[in-house]
């Protein structure tokens, strides 16, 4: 049965519903279900722009049709769904296989639904929607971070899941002209494969999902932002360089580091204080024994006030894990703060003491954990916060973090991140703070709405894993989150003083220098023995040698000089949801060779970058894409583009061409 009903088609047969509605331009929201009434929540899909009225046709006794701008949508009388663009072209196709429609050209004794609701103990269904695969020269990009090379996603398979270096935020942007949100916070997996193109959930109540068609990359970026949120205005201390180490034990250490930078005459705009500055996790408060050193300050107060005169802003990292022994511990467990548990002792993992998590989804416990930090860090001055471990890595599969039946765990496991966010850019919010900015590990999709500045997590320093973060950043950005970092040389390992690593290093600098965020993080050798809880090694600029931190100190100079450009491109992430990094198609979409590029890429409109990837590389060949002329930075000469020119590269220079 097809039908219209409140501005959408409707398709019924059995116990499966179906529904097809307008959701902002061009653009569908599609749910099914086989419960009695589709279920209400509407998860990344934050708001829903007005959008014209859209044109419903259901002709008794044949195919019913939906449209709504560049967007169409086609439902058989046996409920297959086939989208197309404005121009007639196919962007989607359910791939089903079976007999129940004669008059299909893909009719198949094979029986496999596109859209499969499989009933499971405790009430929810295991999800997959099947989808042809109707080109396999398509190239798809988005669907988040994962530690891997590639750019082009066509032919990957993921999982859906947050693990420490892993974001699902599942939207993905086809080269065939559409994107898609896969609206389902579950846990699950995408298969994009040559022959089938698959994503499942594997436990949850509805299929959900938003598609839309767009002429340009950018149309469909934008209208995806429209609908899931922008990210605030970034506020001026993220366009500068931010000094990190794993960790700064105490409160002189820190200072003595900004002090220096200071001393040199090299710019700094943030400074972290990591993780174990407290006495248990869950107190969300300093350890007076370390912060503060009773000498040259007597208060965290005064600690905040010196480096706010120097212009240096203080972050601090949170976890939301609650330790039993913990001060807050038993009014959290008696109020119903806490996650529960499927079986066994109420034990998350173990890390430094038998631990928990606050449940986030719960806003009773976002508002507790940011009136504790508001207590004992805003109040002092600390405006930027690190929230740490918010995927938790350790045990996806172990909680029933939504307090609900058997399986609830895995059908809300991807939006544990976004919640943690949300407490505390609800609570700046309260406070009258407009530009907020949360470090997080992971980031579901809608986290750019809650200030969510992605870090790709603790990565291996290698040149493998330094190339991997330039795939994982690039499909941030398209995923919807423009706010993304990463440490700069790697978290696991590498010694200042190992020539190998400084050169790793160096590149990697030079790279960060033109991510969204440039942020030195690590944990280096050797460990210092006579500190306590593991905190790494140097990793200042000058703990590399006098060659490299001339480079460094370079660098950061030039980060300076484009502050105000980078400003404009933090302006353009707010106001339209556009990527501060960005691939070359994004800006040249008409360029076919600028889809095949997956090692340059764009700061913005007008930089191209050619980041060195390998050891010991001291010439690089760079594309530079048609529809534009160029001229590497430095360089008066001007090239044309749709060429290969081949530039050198030493130790102090990445290549950097200028848009002219």
């Amino acid at each position: 049965m097809l039908y219209a009903e409140d501005g959408k088609l409707v398709y019924r047969f059995d116990d499966h519903i179906l529904w097809i509605q307008p959701w902002s331009e061009n653009a569908f929201r599609i749910r099914a279900t086989k419960l009695a009434s589709m279920p209400s929540e509407d998860w990344a899909l934050s708001s829903k722009p007005s959008t014209h009225k859209a044109i419903i046709d259901t002709p008794a006794g044949k195919e019913a049709s939906i449209s709504n701008g560049k967007i169409k949508a086609v439902v058989s009388q046996r409920g297959k769904i086939i989208i197309y663009n404005s121009k007639g072209k196919k962007l989607l196709e359910e791939y089903a296989r079976h007999r129940r429609d004669p008059m299909d050209p893909k009719c198949s004794a094979l029986e496999i639904e596109a859209r499969e609701l499989r009933p499971i103990l405790g009430g929810d269904y295991h999800l997959t929607m099947r989808l042809e695969s109707l080109d396999p020269k398509e190239k798809i990009y988005g669907m988040g971070q994962y530690q891997q090379p590639y750019l082009n996603l066509k032919g990957v398979d993921l999982e859906l899941g947050h693990r420490n270096s892993q974001a699902s935020v599942p939207f993905a942007l086809s080269s065939l002209g559409y994107g898609l949100l896969w609206n389902n916070p579950g846990i699950g997996r995408a298969v994009l494969g040559t022959n089938i193109m698959s994503f499942e959930a594997y436990s949850t109540k509805v299929l959900d999902y938003w598609v839309v068609a767009g002429d340009t990359p950018a149309e469909i970026e934008e209208a995806y932002c429209k609908v899931t949120g922008h990210v605030p205005m970034m506020p001026e201390y993220g366009l500068g360089f931010w000094q990190c180490k794993l960790r700064y034990w105490n409160q002189e250490q820190l200072l003595n580091v900004a002090r220096e930078y200071k001393r040199r005459n090299v710019p700094l705009d943030v400074i972290v204080i990591d993780f174990f500055h407290w006495k248990h996790q869950g107190e969300w408060s300093f350890d007076p024994e370390f912060w503060p050193d009773p000498g040259v300050v007597a208060t965290t107060d005064a600690m905040v006030k010196e480096l706010k005169e120097m212009k240096v802003e203080l972050m601090v990292s949170i976890w939301p894990t609650v330790e039993n022994l913990s001060e807050n511990y038993p009014e959290m467990l008696e109020r119903g703060l806490l996650i529960r548990h499927d079986r066994g002792l109420r034990v998350a993992m173990q890390c430094d003491g038998d631990i928990t998590h606050f449940d986030a989804t719960n806003p009773e416990a976002r508002k507790y954990i940011w009136e504790k930090a508001k207590k004992n860090y805003y109040d002092k001055g600390i405006k930027v916060f690190w929230l740490d471990e918010a995927e938790p890595e350790y045990s996806i599969y172990d909680f029933d973090i939504y307090r609900y039946q058997a399986g609830s765990n895995l059908q809300i496991g991807n939006i544990f991140p976004r919640e943690y966010a949300r407490a505390f850019y609800e609570g700046m919010e309260a406070e009258g703070q407009k530009n907020i900015v949360n470090l997080l590990r992971c980031a579901w999709a809608g986290s750019q709405k809650y200030g969510a500045l992605v870090w790709s997590g603790d990565i291996a320093s290698s040149w493998a894993s330094f190339r991997n973060q330039l795939a994982a950043g690039l499909n941030m950005g398209l995923a919807g989150i423009p706010w993304w970092t990463t440490d700069i040389g790697g978290f696991h390992g590498g010694n200042p003083a190992d020539p190998a690593f400084r050169e790793l290093f160096t590149r990697w600098f030079q790279w960060g220098t033109f991510c969204p965020v440039m942020r030195l993080h690590g944990d280096r050798e050797p460990k210092p023995a006579d500190q306590p809880t593991a905190p790494g090694g140097d990793n200042e600029i000058w703990s590399y040698g006098e060659e490299v931190y001339e480079i460094c100190k370079k660098y950061i100079g030039i980060r300076e000089e484009m502050r105000d450009y980078t400003r404009s491109l933090m302006r353009e992430a707010h106001e339209k949801g556009t990527p501060v990094i960005r691939t070359l198609f994004y800006e040249f979409p008409g360029d076919k060779k600028s889809w095949e590029i997956e090692t340059q890429y764009l700061f913005g409109a007008k930089y191209l970058v050619a980041p060195v990837l390998e050891a010991e590389q001291r010439n690089i060949t760079v594309y530079l894409p048609a529809g534009a002329s160029w001229r590497l930075w430095g360089e008066e000469m001007v090239r044309a583009g749709g060429q290969d020119v081949e530039v050198a590269c030493p130790i102090e220079t990445m290549p950097v061409f200028v848009r002219v």
